[in-house]
């Protein structure tokens, strides 16, 4: 096992690190929770500009010394005000407090959201994720049902819990 030894650089999406951007995500998704989600599922994971940057959100990658991806998280502006944390995903190897992965990465996620104007982020996880449901409420995220959502937006939903977090 990997033991980090400084924190992860937080870097902007380059087309260069697509294949392992995928290979982490669908890992975690599938060999470690369990969820069956294959790539057909999320077209979004093969055209990241389109589907976060272009419309102004973002997709950043947490990078080792090596420059391996450990990381990901995105934001995806669903109006001039809501969005939707998206792809949340921390290598095994970086989990935990002190690893400074996931906080760098939602830290970068959310003072870009604040940039932007967003008052309300929005995320859905399977409800296998115990571990992310904790990390968003310490974040100030709380549950809603699905009725309460702002927005709809789609999502592939493996017996989801949604969460909600208003910035203002």
């Amino acid at each position: 096992m990997h033991i980090a030894t400084t924190l992860p650089r937080i870097a902007t999406f380059q087309d260069s690190f697509t294949d392992e951007i995928v290979g982490l995500i669908l890992h975690i998704q599938n060999d470690e929770s369990k969820v069956g989600i294959s790539i057909e599922d999320q077209p979004e994971l093969l055209d990241i500009d389109r589907y976060f940057i272009a419309k102004g959100g973002g997709f950043w990658i947490a990078l080792d010394a090596e420059d391996r991806v450990v990381g990901t998280i995105a934001l995806q502006i669903e109006t001039a005000t809501v969005a939707v944390l998206k792809k949340f995903f921390v290598s095994a190897a970086w989990r935990g407090a002190g690893m400074g992965c996931a906080s760098r990465l939602y830290d970068t996620l959310l003072a870009h959201a604040r940039l932007k104007g967003i008052e309300t982020i929005l995320l859905d996880t399977p409800s296998v994720s115990t571990r992310s449901h904790a990390f968003y409420r310490r974040q100030g995220f709380r549950q809603i049902a699905a009725g309460e959502l702002p927005v709809k937006y789609a999502y592939p939903d493996r017996d989801s819990l949604l969460f909600r977090l208003d910035l203002a």
